[in-house]
């Protein structure tokens, strides 16, 4: 793929998860674009937040067409008493045909429980509209790994696919996540050290992973601490590559046909 006349000489990687519309990328956007086409990059996948992130993820996605996808959902944290508003704004967008997957979504029980209960029935609704229009959900789970997997048992015999974003827990989670059709999403986490994430890398099969920034955040070693971009994405293909004791072709090659097998409507660039 080339964009603005760049054409990456690196193995192909696609960051499923990045909310490169913010504001956060509102002096450099272009320039973000370009570094992570200079790094290989080939698709980028923005999660829609609220409704207020997304009318800027819709914008990216028309100036860089076949390049940027976006998602739709309701962020945990943006789950309040405003939620069905918010949720008639994603059902309203999702029939418009134009999204490429469901998220993000998920339960966040890292600092305030207040809307737990809450959480759990929009996230319940984020997985109908999955099935509803064959797209995989994209789940956000911190801190509520046995809420998320007990409503996912209920849903266990249908098409539901997607993938655990920014992946935190052990290899026994991840050996129940994956084992019911869901990818691992590895980020910036698995080049902080002593996370726990080398062992899940390590004895996960490649098959089961895919990588993502979440641009700007959780930036990886070296660059921790700094704003994320999708061009970072290399260093955590690399960290994988090294646990494995395998290639960045190797790895950018499997999580790139992993990534394009969850988002099967972005295929062909549609």
């Amino acid at each position: 793929m080339t964009i603005n006349g760049l054409t990456g000489m690196l193995p192909p990687l696609i960051d499923t998860h990045a909310h490169l519309y913010l504001a956060e990328f509102d002096s450099d956007r272009k320039e973000v674009i370009e570094n992570a086409v200079r790094q290989g990059v080939r698709r980028i996948f923005l999660p829609n937040i609220d409704s207020n992130s997304l009318a800027g993820m819709m914008e990216m996605a028309e100036q860089y067409p076949g390049f940027c996808y976006p998602m739709m959902g309701l962020h945990p944290t943006s789950v309040k008493e405003d939620y069905g508003e918010q949720m008639d704004v994603v059902r309203e967008a999702l029939a418009s045909g134009r999204h490429f997957g469901i998220g993000e979504t998920g339960i966040d029980l890292y600092r305030d429980k207040t809307y737990a209960d809450l959480q759990c029935r929009v996230f319940e609704e984020h997985i109908r509209l999955a099935l509803q229009y064959d797209l995989p959900v994209i789940i956000h789970a911190r801190n509520s790994f046995n809420e998320i997997l007990e409503i996912l048992q209920l849903y266990r015999n249908s098409k539901l696919t997607g993938i655990f974003h920014a992946y935190t827990g052990n290899l026994a989670i991840a050996e129940q996540v994956t084992d019911m059709g869901f990818m691992l999403g590895i980020g910036g986490i698995v080049t902080f050290g002593k996370t726990g994430l080398e062992e899940v890398v390590r004895h996960t099969d490649l098959s089961h992973l895919v990588l993502e920034t979440d641009s700007p955040y959780l930036a990886p070693v070296p660059m921790r601490g700094k704003r994320n971009e999708s061009s970072y994405i290399r260093y955590v293909a690399e960290t994988v590559a090294s646990i494995r004791g395998t290639t960045l072709l190797d790895v950018a090659g499997a999580t790139t046909k992993n990534a394009l097998g969850v988002f099967k409507k972005a295929q062909h660039g549609e």
